[in-house]
């Protein structure tokens, strides 16, 4: 480490002219020689923007899914890769930044969770390959051209499919039958509002009415929740967004709280005490992305491949919970499920 003792002034009085040229022009020559090193070793960089928090589990377990793929293709952090990562808790301000930041690196490719990170990387670069992961209707949101070649420097793997929807409510009123208001838990900032759109076209095929709830914040979302919960026959709807994602302790208690039977898009709302979820295997999309980034990185072009569906959807229930709520569990959810909390 170098220390510089500054005893009068930013440089200290003993330090002359010429000597300060020679330290610059010293390091300056240098750089290059840096660079050439750090080329020489085949070390890639990979730059990963979160709209999770840094602490939040499921999604540490989702990054070291990512990692575990790479290395399983040859891609070694700390040998011939360095990742850097950046987590924005779904903050807009740290998204602008964050993406700045990671754009600034240089690096060979960004993996992106959530539409808005993706939106944001895009305002800085058109060229630094991007591959996504929890994003919704990417067309409409302009970040690709079509599914099947998305164009440009960006491609990844969707976390919904309208046939979900459908199925979110037929769980719903299977455990609870008398179920004729279905409150949908939105955030009408950063999700495009298609898991809404899905249910409500679904909904008279159940005999319900959709009640959207907004939640820019927690606080927002709790009292719209309140007043929903007031009438009688009400269940509730968590549809994808970052913002369930890092509130979702909040939403399982409130959801205990008012005895309303939820379905939840992941696994993770079950885990942590929410009643039953239907959704696609997340970690799944983990492993793919990890055989997209390795796939760039070897040369080929994210415009060249096509926009990922889900492949695999899971079923997990707590019956504890339904116990808790009241409510009889059909053997036919049971044999279904992937998962089951007892």
């Amino acid at each position: 480490m170098t220390r510089y003792n500054d005893t009068s002034g930013l440089w200290g009085c003993q330090l002359r002219r010429r000597e300060f040229i020679k330290v610059v022009g010293g390091a300056a020559a240098g750089w290059p020689l840096v660079a050439r090193a750090q080329q020489s070793t085949g070390t890639r960089r990979i730059g990963v923007l979160m709209s999770t928090a840094e602490t939040d589990v499921q999604s540490k377990i989702g990054v070291s899914t990512f990692e575990r793929g790479l290395q399983e293709r040859g891609w070694k952090p700390g040998e011939n890769l360095q990742i850097e990562y950046r987590w924005t808790a779904s903050n807009a301000n740290l998204y602008r930044r964050f993406a700045q930041e990671l754009i600034g690196l240089a690096p060979d490719v960004i993996l992106a969770a959530g539409a808005t990170g993706v939106s944001e990387l895009q305002q800085v670069t058109q060229t630094i390959p991007i591959v996504f992961l929890g994003t919704n209707d990417p067309i409409d949101r302009g970040l690709i051209k079509s599914m099947e070649r998305p164009g440009g420097n960006v491609t990844g793997f969707i976390d919904f499919e309208f046939a979900m929807a459908r199925t979110w409510l037929d769980l719903l009123k299977q455990l609870a039958p008398g179920v004729s208001r279905v409150a949908v838990i939105r955030n009408p900032v950063q999700f495009s509002g298609i898991g809404l759109a899905a249910v409500e076209k679904a909904a008279p095929s159940f005999n319900v009415q959709v009640n959207p709830i907004d939640g820019r914040s927690a606080i927002e979302m709790e009292q719209n929740l309140t007043a929903f919960a007031r009438g009688a026959n009400g269940g509730l709807i968590v549809t994808p967004s970052p913002f369930s994602v890092l509130f979702r302790d909040l939403i399982v208690k409130l959801a205990d709280q008012y005895k309303l039977p939820a379905v939840y898009f992941n696994k993770y709302f079950v885990a942590a005490g929410g009643l039953i979820s239907y959704g696609p295997d997340l970690l799944e999309q983990y492993r793919g992305a990890a055989g997209y980034v390795d796939r760039i990185l070897k040369g080929e072009k994210p415009g060249d491949l096509p926009i990922q569906p889900p492949a695999k959807f899971e079923v997990a229930i707590n019956l504890r919970t339904a116990k808790a709520l009241g409510v009889n569990v059909p053997g036919a959810i049971i044999g279904r499920a992937n998962e089951v909390i007892e």
